[in-house]
């Protein structure tokens, strides 16, 4: 196989491995939540810190995302933006009152 043939091939797998998933784009959205949220550590700074709008943010994308792709997502989809929102609302609301709590 001559190096244009193995650079074309290279291309066609980058591309396939490239494609994303609305799944892992679904996972990508919680995990940046739970780093708002304070849950995970911000990989940069190596700390935890939580950002209260950002983590809004980010759980209002998921609702909209959700809204949005109504009747077009596969079950198991549906039911992994369905999850995750409610396990992200439960602990925005959870560090919402560790916060007023002091």
């Amino acid at each position: 196989m001559g190096t244009e043939e193995q650079e074309k091939k290279g291309c066609e797998e980058a591309i396939r491995h490239s494609e994303v998933a609305f799944s892992s784009f679904i996972l990508s959205l919680g995990t940046s939540a739970m780093l708002y949220l304070g849950f995970a550590e911000d990989p940069t700074t190596g700390k935890k810190e939580v950002n209260l709008p950002m983590a809004r943010h980010v759980i209002d994308t998921l609702a909209m995302l959700k809204e949005k792709t109504k009747g077009n997502l596969e079950e198991d989809e549906e039911k992994l933006i369905d999850t995750m929102l409610f396990d992200l609302r439960l602990k925005f609301v959870e560090v919402c009152e560790r916060k007023k709590a002091g």
